[in-house]
């Protein structure tokens, strides 16, 4: 077993299509296999071998995967570093992990730390000229024509992705190359992918979203992977017209953004299947897609720690509001404090078992212990019910509930309220102390037009709808949210955005 088998099956059956896109880089399915065995023989040649991590410090580029796919090969680890990360976190989990190789580019290369200071690293592989021991051409220098992709333990790690660390220190998630398998399996056969689709790729390739979901489950369903470094509306929006693309991955805050771009339906014309990821889309914003494109915003639940797929809202049965029912062999269920499993329609933790669960924290047992209990279920931390139909409803992360005077608000509650305003475009809830209740409620807002609404208005809005003491006590009007590489917004950074205002 290996998660290259994919590729190597996409080699036999069609070498002729097209398997990657980016800019004028073009690989056929035969042409990608051949740079992956290159790839791999290069990394051989380093000394690399079963088991020994090497690390991709990389926008996404078509060389990302081939690196992926060349160290998956011959049976080694693949970590990834966001791009966005600086030295200091370079250094950090370069040495956590234990890398001999690192791989990165030049416009990246400012952050690699000091040979001294990452004394595991034996070789740097560096693209586009910088400062490195070997070059990536002469990585995937012609040795050899041929080498058998390594048939591996389902249990064989193979990728390590690290968390983005919203709550604290980053821990390397450790997948097999069983979940990998199963995870993109999943993908292929819930989702209907094709091998006509072309699925576009402008997340983050370091992020377990875009690295299994978008790309693994691309190749293995044998379609095409178009490749943007980021998304830049201009560049997004031109290449999905030129490129026909059919399958459109993507985040809250994008599908908020396209729907006030009129360029968009041009670009939206080939496309037959949207899909929202790495945090809950507003309702109010799923429906105003689908009034305007026709087009259903399919939703998923997942994590890092779970390959990410885990749950799928299907367009057979799709429950707005809902992130759906479990993916094949995957279970779910809904515990409170006690650990006890609470009855449809109740509030608690989300617990998730299959094939799809991560190996481990690396080197953190602890951390591990924590979030792996008895018989293989992984503690999420996310809150959430499940329907009579088995259906699952997201309410927030245990963190960010907001404890009023002893009265549980749920700041994605209160947000899809505040979603239905018109003039608003972004918002976020978050607890901030206070003196009498310990904690109320905030709403921070991003607004269409600028002054557009008040602050009062919200309020009003939100009286309204629910209780009183989900009322938000203060409204704040930001230019943008602070989001992560994915698009999530950081709540942590906006609840010590307001302790540091009111210390001031």
């Amino acid at each position: 077993m290996n998660m290259v088998d994919a590729l190597d099956r996409g080699v036999l059956f069609h070498p002729d299509r097209e398997a990657i896109v980016c800019g004028d880089k073009r690989y056929t399915y035969k042409e990608l296999g051949a740079a992956v065995t290159q790839a791999a023989l290069g990394l051989k040649f380093l000394g690399v071998g079963e088991g020994d991590r090497i690390c991709l410090y990389l926008h996404n580029r078509p060389e990302f995967l081939i690196a992926l796919y060349g160290a998956l090969k011959i049976g080694a680890v693949c970590v990834s570093l966001s791009p966005m990360i600086k030295a200091d976190e370079v250094e950090s989990l370069v040495n956590d992990c234990g890398a001999v190789v690192l791989v990165t580019q030049k416009e990246l290369g400012v952050n690699i730390p000091s040979r001294d200071l990452i004394p595991t690293v034996k070789t740097i592989v560096g693209l586009d000229g910088v400062d490195a021991n070997m070059d990536w051409d002469t990585l995937l220098a012609d040795r050899d024509d041929s080498l058998a992709t390594a048939n591996l333990s389902p249990d064989a790690p193979a990728t390590m992705i690290y968390t983005s660390g919203t709550t604290g220190k980053s821990k390397g998630v450790v997948l097999s190359h069983g979940n990998l398998i199963s995870n993109t399996n999943a993908a292929k056969y819930m989702c209907g992918m094709k091998g006509e689709d072309r699925s576009i790729c402008f997340l983050p390739m370091s992020h377990s979203f875009a690295q299994n979901f978008i790309s693994n489950s691309t190749i293995q369903a044998g379609g095409c992977l178009i490749i943007l470094k980021a998304f830049e509306m201009g560049s997004a929006l031109e290449t999905m017209a030129a490129e026909r693309v059919t399958r459109f991955y993507a985040v809250p805050p994008i599908y908020i953004l396209l729907l006030e771009t009129p360029e968009a339906a041009k670009a939206l014309e080939s496309v037959n299947y949207c899909f929202s990821a790495a945090s809950s889309l507003p309702g109010e914003v799923a429906k105003k897609w689908k009034e305007k494109f026709g087009l259903t915003i399919n939703e998923a639940y997942g994590l890092s720690e779970t390959s990410p797929f885990s749950t799928y809202n299907h367009e057979i049965r799709h429950k707005v509001g809902s992130v759906g029912t479990p993916i094949m062999n995957v279970e779910i269920r809904i515990m409170d404090p006690e650990d006890n499993e609470v009855p449809k329609g109740e509030m608690g933790e989300i617990q998730i078992r299959g094939p799809n669960v991560m190996l481990g924290y690396f080197g953190k047992p602890e951390e591990t212990a924590e979030v792996m209990v008895e018989g293989g279920w992984l503690r999420t931390g996310d809150v959430g019910y499940i329907d009579e139909e088995g259906y699952l409803f997201l309410a927030d992360r245990i963190k960010d509930m907001i404890n009023n005077a002893g009265l549980k608000v749920w700041p994605r509650q209160v947000e899809e309220v505040i979603y239905c305003h018109p003039l608003v475009r972004e918002c976020a809830v978050i607890g901030v102390p206070h003196d009498v209740y310990g904690e109320t409620v905030m709403a921070v807002v991003s607004l269409v037009e600028p002054n557009g609404v008040s602050g009062d208005e919200i309020r009003q809005m939100v009286k309204e709808k629910l209780s009183d003491y989900k009322v938000p006590r203060v409204v704040r009007f930001v230019d943008d949210l602070p989001k992560n590489a994915t698009g999530k917004i950081l709540k942590r950074e906006l609840r010590a955005m307001e302790l540091s205002v009111k210390e001031k």
